[in-house]
């Protein structure tokens, strides 16, 4: 049987991917539906009084009192206030390691040069208000302008209206879609501007494409889907260890078969002294990427780098319920209160308007020839009016005012309740505001944190939730970059977490200060880190809160050096306008006395300094001084040994002179001859104190 060719294969593949799709968007339409929906009710104005409800109120005042619209904006301000981002952490929980700290410089510097608060916050409030939204990496070339520079970053995307433009496969059903199979992003285009750009003739298109679940083609508006499918297949892989850090499993490389037979491969790893160890067989995961519309495969666009999805989903509340993924976001269980409470005060206003005095009731005969002037009187104000008299049966003139005044309708007390109710339940289901911004003046700081804190917890869910859809975002980077930031030599921008600029260098040769063998730093390829979300309290920014607890930290020490760090930290920490250089400067004190740990920019500049900082006067003084006076104190210690042994040599020179003065004072006494032994020299130990026995 002859292999399928190109076209055949792209035909079946679309074929299977249309069926896919209207599968899944059959399945989650109704939900999808509900969350744009929620969206609009409260965004738009005038959504509120979409459907049955506002064609019951047609050519009626139709107020609305959008409290959904503050809640879902308190709900994103607290976001904004507390950035979330990912901190690389080494597998086996140590602290200190170089390649996670560039991890983290490197995906913070893709944040800030791709514009990812914009994707960050159009995610989280599309998941907030309607219940799903979504973010897209994408590898871009770091400089679109110049053709011959191939090296590339990554970027972080919004996706617009998710709700409506996201599809995974059914088979997914963690919440950050990592075991999912396909991803389906719709854009919509024009229909003269889709023909332009792909050429291709929609007339042409399948009649059975108007009968699809899915309306691929409408005279408005033409949809094409980039679709991301995991593949996995069964290969190979040969594990090379290096000797030069020994046992160190970081240095183990992992080559696949085609990397193995790459020319000279083998040889390289053997001149830099890496072995074979062991081999296995795994399954590979490999992200292909096709674009299509409704009637064929528009393009085939290969394998993309990673392994994972490059599309991270968040959802504001999620669940499963009859085997169909359901989501919601803040304002679904507040919907019916706010029209409850729309329809109500509309109502009460619409009387006030109609019944804001009482109107006179006349016969035709009274009003006959005034009817204009009584319709002017409200913009005129005549200081009087006319009617015509009544007469009675015997023609006199009767005098008589108006027949009768039309009356207000009195309120009636369920409706007073249903706007107390309908009130209420917004407050339940949205979160009492008035009572975190109404601060009392004798309340006390543990109290307002305490009410915070309670409405807090029922917005923490959001917070937890993206917490959770950034951590995927981690990992998917990751994947990325290890695909992507292979380039010996190659220089790249980083930020730390002070939102300072560095520049590291990837796969730099180095030299281990300890053993002395040489290393490749900043080689992403080894990247293995578990993904941890950083987020702060949801209360206040972690600045404010950091100001909060050091300035009360000062008040429980006397210790001067501390007072000084305590005080450096707190200015560090301070938000306004031009604190910028104000926070630099503290940092460097901060880092010249040993608190923070320098960077590498830093720590240059300072062994500068230190090589071309002048000596101190004083310093060399009190030095020499010093010096000398340890050189006086050695001189004293070596005139003190002299004397000393001047005196031993003096006390010896006059023993020996005692013993010979003795043994010619025997001679002579004695009268013959006596044999006498040498005389034997003294020694220092053995000498007696002048004035002793002999």
């Amino acid at each position: 049987m002859s292999r399928p060719t190109s076209e055949q294969r792209l035909a079946n593949k679309h074929a299977f991917f249309r069926s896919d799709f209207d599968k899944i968007q059959a399945a989650v339409r109704d939900v999808r539906i509900q969350c744009l929906s929620d969206r609009r009710f409260y965004s738009i104005p005038g959504a509120q009084w979409e459907g049955p409800v506002g064609e019951q109120f047609e050519n009626k005042p139709r107020f609305e009192f959008n409290k959904t619209h503050l809640a879902v904006l308190r709900v994103v301000n607290e976001y904004r206030n507390n950035r979330i981002t990912v901190d690389f952490v080494p597998k086996d929980g140590s602290q200190a390691d170089e390649l996670a700290d560039t991890c983290d410089g490197l995906f913070r510097a893709d944040e800030q040069d791709s514009g990812a608060q914009e994707a960050y916050d159009n995610c989280f409030e599309e998941g907030t208000s309607g219940g799903m939204g979504a973010i897209r990496l994408r590898a871009r070339y770091e400089n679109e302008d110049d053709d011959e520079d191939d090296r590339q970053r990554i970027a972080i995307e919004p996706i617009y209206e998710a709700d409506t433009c996201v599809f995974f496969s059914l088979d997914g059903k963690r919440y950050d879609k990592a075991d999912a199979k396909r991803c389906y992003v719709l854009s919509s285009m024009a229909p003269t501007e889709y023909e332009e750009e792909w050429d291709d003739d929609l007339a042409s298109w399948p009649k059975d494409i108007s009968h699809a679940e899915f309306d691929w083609n409408t005279p408005d508006v033409v949809w094409i889907a980039e679709v991301y499918e995991i593949e996995e297949k069964t290969e190979l892989v040969h594990f090379f260890r290096g000797i030069a850090l020994g046992d160190d499993e970081a240095n183990e490389l992992e080559l696949t078969a085609a990397e193995l037979d790459q020319p000279g491969k083998l040889e390289e790893l053997t001149a830099t002294g890496f072995k074979k160890v062991r081999e296995k067989r795994r399954t590979v995961k490999r992200v292909h990427k096709y674009i299509m519309n409704g009637a064929r495969i528009l393009s085939d666009e290969g394998y993309i780098a990673g392994t994972c999805i490059p599309v991270i989903p968040y959802y504001g509340k999620r669940w499963y319920v009859d085997g169909i993924e359901r989501c919601q976001g803040h304002v679904r269980l507040a919907r019916d209160a706010q029209v409850l409470d729309n329809m109500i005060k509309s109502w009460l206003a619409e009387m006030a308007s109609r019944f804001d005095i009482e109107k006179p009731i006349f016969t035709p005969e009274q009003i006959a020839g005034h009817a204009q002037m009584w319709a002017d009187d409200a913009v005129k104000k005549y200081p009087f009016l006319l009617v015509n008299p009544i007469l009675d049966a015997a023609g006199q003139q009767v005098v008589s005012g108006p027949v009768a005044y039309t009356k207000a309708p009195n309120m009636p007390p369920a409706m007073a309740a249903l706007a107390q109710l309908a009130g209420q339940a917004l407050e339940d289901m949205l979160g009492n505001q008035q009572a975190g911004e109404q601060l009392q003046p004798n309340q006390s700081g543990k109290a307002v944190e305490l009410i915070q804190q309670r409405l807090d917890m029922q917005v923490f869910i959001y917070i937890d939730n993206f917490k959770k859809t950034v951590k995927r975002m981690g990992e998917v980077w990751q994947s990325m970059a290890k695909d992507l930031l292979v380039e010996p030599g190659r220089r790249m921008k980083t930020v730390d977490n002070a939102d300072q600029t560095g520049t590291v260098e990837l796969q730099k040769p180095m030299v281990d200060a300890d053993s002395g063998e040489a290393y490749l730093a900043n080689d992403l390829s080894r990247a293995k880190f578990d993904v941890v979300p950083d987020v702060g309290p949801s209360s206040s920014s972690r600045r404010a809160a950091t100001v909060r607890a050091l300035t009360g930290m000062l008040g429980m020490t006397a210790d001067p050096e501390t007072q000084t760090v305590l005080t450096s930290m707190v200015m560090m920490n301070m938000e306004g306008e031009g604190m910028n250089d104000v926070r630099a400067f503290y940092r460097n004190k901060l880092v010249r006395m040993g608190v923070i740990e320098p960077t590498e920019e830093e720590k240059k500049q300072l062994a500068a300094e230190a090589q071309n900082q002048k000596p101190d006067p004083n310093a060399e003084y009190l030095a020499a001084a010093a010096a000398k006076a340890k050189a006086d104190e050695a001189l004293a210690v070596a005139r003190v040994g002299e004397t000393h042994a001047k005196t031993v040599a003096t006390l010896v020179k006059v023993q020996g002179e005692v013993q010979a003065g003795a043994i010619a004072l025997a001679d002579a006494l004695t009268p013959g001859p006596i044999q006498e032994a040498p005389a034997k020299p003294a020694t220092p130990t053995e000498f007696t104190q002048p004035g002793g026995d002999l």
